[in-house]
């Protein structure tokens, strides 16, 4: 089974309690199962684990478990990326982030910055320097 978020191909959806060691070099998704409905409840990646609580022990673990109602409705699906950088990782992160805002990643959403830098001239600060002096 697979699902499909944007145009990246997750394998899974499996119940998060079914995951098991060990994990390399991808992008997850943690979702909540609502009868046939899954919904995004949060988007990571991992460099590398072997950590049996790696999930239960994020820090986020608690947000997961207040959108999804319960453990037995959080599941997982993974995209693995053992060739990618964890700059390409990082990308695909923010690629799903910015379509799907998931709620438990609300801090990690970044807010697109200006390309641009406002200055003020030093002939404005003239300006307004001898429109000080009394005449």
């Amino acid at each position: 089974m697979s699902i499909q978020i944007l145009q990246y191909e997750f394998l899974g959806p499996i119940p998060l309690s079914e995951w098991g060691p060990p994990m390399e070099k991808l992008v997850y998704l943690i979702l909540s199962r609502t009868k046939d409905k899954f919904d995004m409840v949060y988007v990571g990646d991992c460099q590398k684990t072997d950590e049996k609580s790696f999930f239960t022990s994020h820090e986020q673990f608690k947000c997961w478990l207040q959108k999804s109602g319960s453990e037995q409705s959080l599941y997982l699906a993974i995209f693995p990326m053992f060739e990618a950088s964890d700059e390409k990782r990082h990308n695909v992160i923010q690629k799903i982030l910015a379509q799907y805002k998931p709620p438990c990643n609300v801090d990690e959403i970044s807010e697109p910055k200006p390309d641009y830098v406002v200055r003020v001239s030093e002939e404005s600060d003239k300006d307004s320097e001898e429109s000080d002096k009394p005449e």
